[in-house]
């Protein structure tokens, strides 16, 4: 605008000023104005060019950029796009095609070994269990000593082939070999079975029970699966309570998506912890050294519910209180009701 404001003052305004004051001939040379104009006028078109130029190069780094932020363990064998120009951007794409290919790799190996692991470790585990089982029974007049020493043995045992079993669950889930069916779910029902479960669980330590608001609805998924979610967050909310605590189950409906929730009082758990604590064998303040466990129920949750196209939250509420919060997407409503 400045350029054509100065166009018009030097080719229309001042000729014009100098004819009305009698003039006319003495703004005929008009050469070394033409010349300023068109070289101001030719600054915002090369700065646009440059511009245009400047986004052009630089859009196959935009592109590259973007990729790289979608990389994840589950899609390293997906390469990169290039160019197959050879210029820096494609040596920079082909470089990090190799590196995803040595992390794929890397990966796989340690997959493969954490499950071959697992495998191997069953059957020792099985062996050395059904050993002490028989040595318990076949000890009726054995010393107390002795009774409690191969309880305690089973019972470790048995927490060595809950952790087997989870990690064997976890990376054939790594690695897509746990297939789960699609099939119509009530999860209020489902919710009720858990309850009662809970109840059950709940008994020794005096902690309260209650069903906060219940939707009745219906998502997609594998029943079996849900269910071992629900005991999975039900058992922790038990394990991490206090004697005469209390945990509330609710399921209420959000558009789209039903929030299960369950609230449970507990201690505190720093910030930096909840941030961690779907990882694998991350354990918050209230349970390291307190509560039986190995840190890999939560990560077990989370697989769950992504797997069903949702997402969980550990949130801590108000003080005293912690809440998983889980979305999944609903099939369909089938009307609603509320229990206090």
């Amino acid at each position: 605008m400045l350029v054509i404001w100065l166009g018009y003052h030097e080719f229309v305004e001042e000729p014009a000023q100098f004819r009305a004051a009698g003039m006319p001939n003495l703004h005929q040379d008009t050469q070394a104005e033409l010349s300023t104009v068109c070289f101001l006028g030719a600054i915002p078109a090369l700065l646009g060019l440059g511009w245009w130029w400047v986004r052009r190069v630089l859009a196959p780094l935009g592109t590259l950029a973007s990729a790289v932020e979608r990389i994840d363990s589950t899609n390293l064998q997906q390469p990169l796009p290039r160019s197959h120009s050879g210029d820096e951007v494609d040596k920079l794409a082909a470089a990090f095609n190799l590196m995803t290919s040595r992390l794929d790799q890397s990966f796989r190996q340690t997959h493969e070994f954490t499950l071959h692991a697992s495998h191997e470790l069953k059957t020792p585990l099985t062996v050395m269990r059904a050993q002490l089982d028989t040595v318990l029974r076949e000890a009726g007049s054995a010393p107390n000593e002795q009774d409690a020493w191969i309880r305690s043995q089973l019972e470790e045992l048995s927490r060595m082939s809950r952790i087997v079993d989870s990690l064997t669950l976890l990376t054939k889930a790594d690695v897509g070999l746990v297939t789960l069916e699609r099939q119509s779910v009530p999860l209020d029902e489902l919710i009720e079975a858990s309850f009662e479960d809970a109840q059950i669980l709940a008994a020794a330590s005096q902690i309260l029970v209650t069903l906060g608001p219940l939707v009745q609805t219906t998502i997609i998924g594998d029943r079996q699966r849900l269910r071992q979610l629900l005991l999975i967050l039900l058992d922790n909310a038990v394990k991490y309570n206090s004697p005469g605590g209390r945990i509330v189950i609710s399921l209420r409906a959000s558009g789209s998506q039903v929030e299960l929730e369950v609230t449970n009082t507990s201690d505190a758990i720093a910030p930096k912890t909840l941030e961690r604590i779907f990882e694998r064998f991350v354990r918050g303040e209230n349970a390291q050294g307190k509560v039986d466990g190995c840190g890999l129920g939560l990560t077990i949750a989370r697989w769950i519910v992504q797997s069903h196209g949702g997402n969980i939250q550990l949130v801590a509420e108000t003080e005293g209180l912690i809440s998983a919060r889980i979305q999944l997407p609903k099939a369909g409503s089938i009307g609603s009701s509320q229990r206090p």
